[in-house]
C-alpha cells in the first residue's frame, strides 16, 4: 500500500519506508548521488515531482536522504511533513553556502549553530519577540567530533539565511558579517524552526564553495573533493546521534 502525505509530495513507494534520520541537499540529484555513492542497498521510496528519495544503511545504522529544493517555502514543505506523517525524528541539511568571513575559506565546512535569517517565518509561531533559530546540540557535537577525527576544517557558529539569492540590500552581506555570520545561505532557518516547534532534531551543515568578499571559488572538481569531507562528517553525526 502506497503512503501520501496530505500535499501529496510524499508518495512512499509500495514496501518502502523512511528512517529516523533524514540528510536533506536541495537538489534531488544530489540526494541520488548521496545513495548511490554512501549507502549501502539504497531503495528510492519517493520520486514525486522528481524529488528523490532513497533509504539505505551507513555502518549499519538505517539513514534516508532526500531532496528539499531550494529555499525555506520548499524546504519547509518536506520537513514538516517528513516529521509531521512520517515518523522522522531528525533532519540534516547538507548543501553549500557562501563565505562572509576572513579566516572562512572555500573547501571548509560550517556547523549551523543558529541561523539569523531575514525571513517572516519566525513570526507564525506566535511568541514576543523574535525567535532564534538554533540547531539540536547533541547532533551538532557529534558532527563537530567527526570532523575532528576526519581532520576536515569546521567553523561551528551563525549563519546568515536568506529568503533571497538576489537580495535588493546590496550592503547585506557586510552587515551579516559585522554580526558575526560565517556564511550565508537559503535554508536553515527555516529547517530550524520547524524542528523546534514540532520537538524535532535538527542541524545544517555547509560546504563552503565560494567567498563573497573575496571572489575565491571552487572548480567542478574541488567542490566534488569537498563535498565528500562534508558528507562524511553529516554521515557519521548521523549514525552516531542518538535517534
Amino acid at each position: 500500500m502506497m503512503t501520501s502525505s496530505p500535499s501529496a509530495s510524499i508518495q512512499l513507494k509500495e514496501g518502502t519506508h523512511i528512517a529516523k534520520i533524514v540528510l536533506m541537499p536541495g537538489d534531488p540529484l544530489r540526494a541520488k548521488y548521496v545513495a548511490e555513492h554512501y549507502l549501502e542497498n539504497p531503495v528510492l521510496f519517493n520520486d514525486v515531482r522528481n524529488m528523490y528519495g532513497y533509504t539505505g544503511t551507513y555502518e549499519g545504522k538505517e539513514v534516508s536522504v532526500m531532496g528539499s529544493g531550494m529555499g525555506m517555502p520548499s524546504f519547509t514543505l518536506y520537513a514538516y511533513e517528513l516529521f509531521s506523517f512520517f515518523g522522522v525524528e531528525a533532519i540534516i541539511r547538507i548543501g553549500s553556502a557562501g563565505a562572509i568571513q576572513d579566516d572562512v575559506h572555500v573547501r571548509d565546512v560550517v556547523i549551523a549553530m543558529a541561523s539569523s535569517t531575514n525571513s517572516a517565518m519566525g513570526s507564525a509561531y506566535d511568541v514576543q519577540g523574535t525567535v532564534a533559530p538554533t540547531a539540536t546540540w547533541g547532533i551538532l557535537k557529534e558532527a563537530v567530533k567527526a570532523a575532528e577525527e576526519l581532520g576536515v576544517t569546521a567553523h561551528v557558529g551563525p549563519v546568515y539565511c536568506s529568503d533571497y539569492f538576489y537580495n535588493p540590500d546590496k550592503e547585506i552581506n557586510k552587515k551579516a558579517r559585522e554580526m558575526g555570520h560565517l556564511c550565508v545561505e537559503m535554508e536553515s532557518a527555516a529547517l530550524y524552526l520547524t524542528a523546534m516547534a514540532l520537538h524535532k532534531k535538527a542541524l545544517a551543515i555547509f560546504t563552503i564553495s565560494d567567498h563573497i568578499f573575496t571572489g575565491e571559488a571552487l572548480s567542478a572538481i574541488e567542490r566534488q573533493d569537498s563535498f565528500h569531507e562534508m558528507m562524511e562528517v553529516a554521515l557519521k553525526a548521523a549514525v552516531r546521534s542518538e535517534i
